[in-house]
């Protein structure tokens, strides 16, 4: 009954769009989606930002198709930076309604990481195949059933004959998993609106805040030596050993005060070296060690803040550490204080669920924040368990695909309002 008259508060059209959203039309989305193999930096990226955009002209909507300007947009100020090598990049808006209203930006990156080894998959990861209630592939949760979620809203809404006062815009982007190019493309081109959600995965959770995470390079010199003298050497591992544990140290020292919105993580803001390479001969002493990993940020901290501590933190150790900050450079987001945005997407899940949903901080870096520094209010709130992100056989259940679409039809209505 609550839901029925939140939706007849705005129009029966609404209640129609309600009615019109099944998990079998947003299963054949989602397979769509995922059968496009959309790596970062692939040209697969861009066959799916033009097959999407072919799907949203059909609809109706107003689109914008464009090729970025790569040169321009990686050498503007602030550009995010980015991992993965590219030739090209699309942006895709979308959009409809009215200008005599707000306008509420349905974010969503297209764009998923590489599938890693095959051997641990058991389904072929482009294949989009089921198994009960979930859909399987790499993508499937983070995060083409988010974005397939907001282009069902859309599609319904258009469908059922909902006029928006204001504006609905779909932000399909690229570049998220590597840094952010296609959110910063997007904003720089002029498409912004009022208030944003970014249906990453978050387990129907609404998350108004994103740590930062700033990816590094260090650089250990020693001083190579045959293994049969290796005391005349010096070895690099050696060395890396206090790093690594002064890295720990450092860690577990920015984790002792943290943002009550983070406090349900164990370590809300991780430190972690993910590769690690030293040595050219096994007979030699190693005299050159590079370490590649991930440093999280804080909520409120800045990116010049967090780089100062963990370059401090090894200029004391007594042998010379190079530092580089490269890759993805993800500044930590919050939703601004006294933002309605909030309770207006608790107030639509609470309508289709019966419940509260839960709310709180997530430890990784997502376009939320770019959104934010814009002066756009952004949270998250999206199908799937992070938990799937990046992992052998990603999967999503069907039955939160339904329930966030649904969500998002009434947060347009609620947002936009209806004539």
């Amino acid at each position: 009954m609550q839901l029925t008259q939140r939706a007849e508060s705005h129009s029966r059209a609404v209640a129609d769009a309600l009615d019109a959203v099944s998990p079998e039309r947003l299963m054949e989305l989602l397979q769509e989606l995922l059968r496009i193999p959309s790596v970062t930096g692939s040209s697969a990226e861009g066959d799916a930002q033009h097959a999407l955009a072919t799907r949203l002209r059909r609809l109706g909507l107003d689109t914008d198709l464009w090729e970025i300007d790569l040169a321009a947009t990686t050498t503007a100020p602030g550009f995010p930076g980015l991992e993965a090598p590219r030739v090209d990049a699309w942006g895709l808006v979308a959009s409809t309604g009215h200008e005599d209203g707000p306008t509420l930006v349905l974010n969503g990156h297209i764009d998923v990481v590489p599938t890693g080894d095959l051997e641990a998959w058991s389904v072929d990861p482009w294949a989009a195949q089921t198994r009960g209630d979930r859909v399987l592939g790499r993508g499937a949760c983070d995060m083409k059933a988010g974005l397939a979620c907001q282009v069902m809203a859309a599609t319904v809404l258009v469908e059922a004959g909902v006029e928006l006062r204001g504006r609905l815009a779909l932000h399909s982007v690229v570049g998220e998993e590597d840094g952010g190019l296609g959110t910063f493309a997007t904003l720089r081109r002029g498409h912004i609106g009022d208030v944003a959600v970014v249906c990453e995965p978050t387990s129907l959770h609404v998350v108004p805040a994103c740590a930062g995470a700033l990816t590094f390079r260090l650089v250990v010199r020693g001083r190579a030596a045959h293994a049969s003298v290796r005391d005349e050497g010096l070895d690099v591992l050696d060395v890396y050993v206090d790093v690594h544990r002064a890295l720990r140290e450092l860690e577990a020292r920015r984790n002792t005060d943290v943002h009550p919105l983070m406090a349900h993580r164990p370590i809300p803001y991780p430190l972690s070296v993910g590769t690690l390479r030293a040595g050219d001969w096994p007979s030699s002493v190693p005299d050159l060690l590079v370490a590649e990993g991930r440093l999280g940020v804080a909520l409120g901290e800045s990116v010049e803040d967090a780089r100062a501590d963990l370059e401090r933190c090894l200029a004391g150790l007594g042998h010379p550490v190079e530092v580089e900050w490269w890759g993805g450079q993800f500044a930590p987001g919050v939703l601004p204080d006294g933002s309605p945005l909030l309770e207006q997407v608790a107030a639509v899940h609470r309508s289709l669920t019966g419940s509260d949903p839960a709310v709180h901080g997530v430890p990784y870096g997502s376009d939320l924040r770019l959104l934010t520094a814009a002066g756009i209010p952004t949270v998250h709130y999206g199908p799937g368990d992070v938990r799937e992100a990046h992992a052998p056989d990603e999967s999503v259940p069907m039955a939160e695909l339904v329930t966030v679409t649904r969500a998002l039809v009434l947060l347009a209505a609620d947002v936009c309002g209806t004539r």
